[in-house]
């Protein structure tokens, strides 16, 4: 996917489809990151944000509350999607919906080239659902390109999750590369982790197969979970610390503790996952 001087957006326009608390896991989980509490300019990017701004305005209440001067950027491919946005901003700064009528919140036309103005580069792009619609072939070269944009010390958050954000996973990138892969799920009524295996990031999905290193993870995760069945009596949260702890016994490198696994997330280091 190269990089292009013709001013051109770069990428294809996708289904969009959204929901108000979709991207509610993703947003709580890059809260608690240190990145933006380090970084000058708290410029965030939702690249690809769809036919709907709302996970644009969530993201910025919710990172608001831990970086009050915190500015997210929503950039869509169809500008079509573009002006409707800013119809829907111009609700927004009447007081109209229950967003703040101040909300540091804009909308722009782009894709993975991020355009944006001189001396702007952000701390973190978050691009959710989009690449899951593209080719494998096509994930390193969007990777690449957002990489170059990020601010020395930012991340990149690509992921992907169900329609009602109960089962949602992604990777997280710096400027060098990927460097995790988090899983989240809604843990009430889960019957084996593994389900979280059909919203698997783009660059994993299609390696959930015997030999594959993402496929050794959902075989050890559903099978820790199997031995952790009694502790259901305490609750799934219980439940799944102690799937977690299984794991990380195993050899699996577990990033992070149990503040997060009570939400129903793990996190582990990229190279135990990584294709093959």
């Amino acid at each position: 996917m190269a990089d292009r001087a013709d001013g051109r957006a770069i990428g294809t326009v996708t289904r969009g489809t959204t929901n108000t608390n979709r991207l509610r896991r993703v947003d709580r989980w890059l809260a608690a990151q240190p990145v933006l509490r380090r970084i000058g300019d708290p410029l965030v990017v939702d690249l690809g944000y769809g036919a709907s701004p709302v996970t644009v305005l969530e993201l910025q209440r919710r990172m608001s509350r831990h970086r009050p001067d915190v500015e997210v950027l929503g950039l869509e491919i169809d500008p079509a999607r573009v002006h409707a946005a800013r119809r829907h901003l111009r609700r927004v700064r009447a007081a109209a919906t229950p967003f703040a009528p101040d909300a540091r919140v804009g909308f722009d036309h782009g894709g993975f080239e991020v355009p944006l103005p001189p001396g702007r580069v952000p701390a973190v792009i978050r691009a959710f659902n989009v690449l899951r619609q593209y080719a494998e072939a096509e994930v390193s070269g969007a990777w690449e390109l957002m990489r170059s944009r990020l601010h020395s010390g930012g991340i990149v958050i690509e992921g992907t999750c169900d329609e009602l954000g109960r089962v949602s996973s992604w990777i997280t990138l710096d400027v060098d590369g990927p460097r995790s892969l988090t899983l989240s799920l809604r843990l009430a009524g889960v019957q084996r982790p593994s389900i979280v295996a059909e919203r698997l990031p783009k660059a994993l999905i299609h390696r959930n197969v015997p030999g594959e290193r993402v496929h050794a993870l959902m075989t050890s995760l559903d099978r820790a979970w199997t031995h952790a069945a009694p502790l259901s009596v305490y609750g799934p949260e219980q439940r799944w610390v102690a799937t977690v702890k299984t794991l990380r016994a195993e050899g699996w490198p577990v990033i992070g503790g149990k503040s997060r696994w009570r939400l129903g997330e793990l996190t582990v280091a990229w190279d135990c996952v990584a294709p093959r």
